[in-house]
């Protein structure tokens, strides 16, 4: 396999420039905008980052690249081993150890970004920076001034970005959003998060040399230089709040979406955060195993709470046998989590928030009276993201919705650091009232990896 040496930062960024600064050709086909893809061009995209997610991903896009709407013709991984799965498993595609040679070619119309949590921020403004539209994991990003980066990478480069909450796009997320827009349980005024508790690393290991495949500086990428240790990462640096943030993170960044999407606050935040919970007894993960966070907003007011709790705790378990879905359709196989909506007159839950969303049983039988209120259907999260490529319409989880949602986790995750509650503003994005939990909202990042 070819090896690329690493690119120095002033070459990266005069190159990036240069690739600005170049006229747009724009191929044949049905123009949506002046400057964007037009119906029947075909985009082509690299993929950054090899793992399980990342292949997940690259199937998501099978239906758009059977139809000719997409091609994907590059291939990232620090870790070769993956990279050669890639090479492989994406015919013609050329492989990179080091993203920022995929970013430099101006035939790659997008790039999906399936890399750890750590790297999202300063490959989306990398990425926008040379042009490219962006396909990006959830959560949005590790700091908050990442995302303020992140937003201000993406309107300044006129980008479309999707972030991965494909909760939203889910058949029954259609349903329970309309369910809720049109009163159906009045006004709600709790939403209540569940989630089973954050593995402990009970059979911590020493320290060691990485393997001969994976370049771990280039793992580590803005991350503070740290000895190799294979409980930091592959699946598993989710458990740490450094590169991960724990569950509230992972599928909080799930639930947590569709809650400001189907209660209409995208674009809002709290105006306070308070969190306890317990840190895990030994090992090297460092995220909260048990949880508690209340979030409330005003304005309209409500509250939405995110509880990690023993699994023998999580609500309604007698309820779920009988929730099994009707016509066929693949019964409930992640039970675990979701979120109870309290309203006015009534409750209605649903379950997990990602690729996998059911709505209870009354929310998938309940009929629209005439007049009722409709709500946005998405054709698929990737197709969405398609769509606003192609006519710059905001996707269904833009990146100012990606970063509010990625603010809550962090937040969350802050005052659960700390101890104490956190005053937001979020006109400002910004923590008040506490200059050290201010100094949180940012952290050093490695040269140069750095935004």
């Amino acid at each position: 396999m070819k090896q690329f040496p690493r690119v120095p930062r002033r070459t990266f960024l005069k190159t990036t420039r240069a690739a600005l600064a170049a006229p747009l050709l724009i191929p044949s086909g049905v123009l949506a905008a002046q400057g964007r893809k037009g119906a029947n061009d075909r985009i082509a995209i690299g993929h950054i980052g090899w793992g399980g997610r990342s292949r997940g991903l690259f199937r998501e896009l099978a239906a758009l690249r059977e139809q000719g709407a997409a091609v994907s013709v590059a291939v990232c991984d620090v870790d070769e081993t993956r990279l050669a799965q890639g090479a492989k498993e994406i015919p013609g595609a050329t492989p990179y150890r080091d993203y920022r040679y995929l970013l430099q070619r101006k035939d790659i119309d997008a790039v999906v970004i399936g890399t750890p949590d750590h790297w999202h921020g300063v490959q989306v403004v990398h990425a926008a920076e040379c042009g490219k539209h962006i396909y990006v994991e959830k959560p949005a990003c590790c700091t908050i001034e990442e995302g303020k980066a992140m937003i201000a990478a993406g309107t300044r480069h006129k980008v479309a970005i999707q972030v991965g909450s494909q909760g939203r796009s889910q058949p029954e997320a259609y349903l329970m959003h309309r369910f809720l827009a049109n009163g159906a349980i009045g006004k709600v005024s709790h939403v209540e998060c569940f989630h089973y508790p954050s593995p402990v690393d009970d059979q911590p290991v020493p320290d060691s040399d990485p393997p001969p495949a994976l370049d771990w500086d280039l793992w580590l990428g803005p991350l503070r230089w740290r000895p190799y240790n294979p409980k930091y990462l592959h699946g598993v640096f989710r458990w740490l709040l450094e590169s991960g943030g724990g569950q509230i993170r992972d599928r909080g960044a799930h639930v947590m979406s569709c809650a400001m999407w189907w209660m209409g606050q995208d674009g809002t935040g709290p105006v306070t955060v308070e969190a306890t919970g317990t840190p895990p007894p030994l090992g090297l993960w460092d995220s909260a195993v048990l949880m508690r966070v209340t979030y409330t907003f005003r304005n309209p007011d409500w509250t939405m709470t995110w509880t990690q709790m023993p699994n023998e705790q999580l609500p309604a378990a007698e309820t779920r046998a009988e929730e099994e879905l009707k016509d066929g359709i693949t019964k409930i196989t992640r039970p675990g989590y979701g979120a109870i909506y309290h309203g006015e007159n009534g409750r209605c839950m649903h379950w997990g928030g990602d690729g996998g969303t059911w709505a209870e049983r009354k929310v998938r039988d309940w009929k629209p009276p005439a007049g009722a209120q409709e709500v946005y259907k998405s054709p698929g999260h990737m197709e969405d993201w398609f769509h606003g490529i192609r006519t710059g319409r905001k996707t269904i989880m833009n990146i100012e919705a990606g970063v509010g949602v990625a603010n809550l986790t962090i937040l969350g995750n802050l005052s659960y650091i700390l101890g104490r509650k956190l005053q937001w503003d979020q006109q400002k994005m910004e923590i008040v009232g506490d200059e050290e939990a201010r100094r949180l909202m940012s952290r050093p990042q490695r040269y140069p990896y750095s935004l």
